[in-house]
């Protein structure tokens, strides 16, 4: 292949790599406040929000500003939690999107996750990261938002093969801030996909976040 082509071949493909946030949502205080105080999730409502804007504000000091970033938000419970607290925290988020010039794409369900992801070109994605709700075995879009100590939707490790390894790149960097990641998905992630999926055995603390800092991960990051 002579090399002009080479090149251009390379910054065509270049141009279209994408670093990808997915963020779940919070649970509902009116639930939550049941449980004993040191169970209880979400007392914040951000958690999910704020640790996707550090990684976005972390992506453009790494990578450059003019890198393209998709950012999925699970847009049902920032809108039952909004009503709850009597905030606007669609408009919120929309905000920190557009302030940092990122493309923020609405999803309300799990099967519209995995088209989001599949949709993007071939090779696109350069890093994925998911904050959110999540057990062992899969990540949990929403919990105790509709109902009580439940998730509705989800992505199980039993769907990831419904992901396109085809739009990761060959090296994509990939990591859940979930809890408990580690155990079970990693491993089904590397299987399915062919790339590594960072997560902790344990559970991960988002109080670091009060410092600017990225969640702690307990028992353990594995890859």
């Amino acid at each position: 292949m002579p090399r002009v082509i080479a090149f251009l071949l390379i910054s065509t493909i270049l141009s279209f790599a994408d670093h990808l946030i997915v963020s779940g949502g919070p649970s509902l205080n009116r639930w939550e406040k049941y449980r004993p105080q040191e169970d209880q999730h979400d007392r914040w409502w951000a958690n999910f929000i704020r640790g996707a804007t550090l990684r976005i504000d972390e992506i453009h000091r790494v990578y450059g500003k003019e890198k393209n970033i998709v950012w999925l938000v699970y847009r049902p419970s920032y809108d039952s939690r909004g009503r709850e607290d009597g905030k606007n925290y669609i408009s919120m988020i929309q905000q920190q999107a557009t302030k940092r010039n990122v493309s923020l794409v609405w999803i309300n369900s799990s099967g519209e996750m995995i088209r989001a992801i599949n949709g993007r070109p071939g090779r696109s994605i350069e890093t994925f990261d998911y904050f959110g709700h999540s057990n062992k075995h899969c990540f949990c879009l929403d919990y105790g938002s509709e109902i009580m100590a439940v998730s509705t939707q989800w992505l199980h490790e039993n769907d990831i093969g419904r992901l396109r390894s085809s739009v990761f790149a060959e090296n994509a960097y990939c990591k859940s801030w979930g809890c408990h990641t580690g155990q079970s998905m990693s491993l089904v992630w590397k299987q399915k996909l062919g790339i590594a999926l960072e997560g902790t055995r344990g559970k991960t603390d988002y109080r670091a976040l009060a410092e600017g800092k990225f969640p702690v991960g307990h028992g353990g990051w594995v890859r």
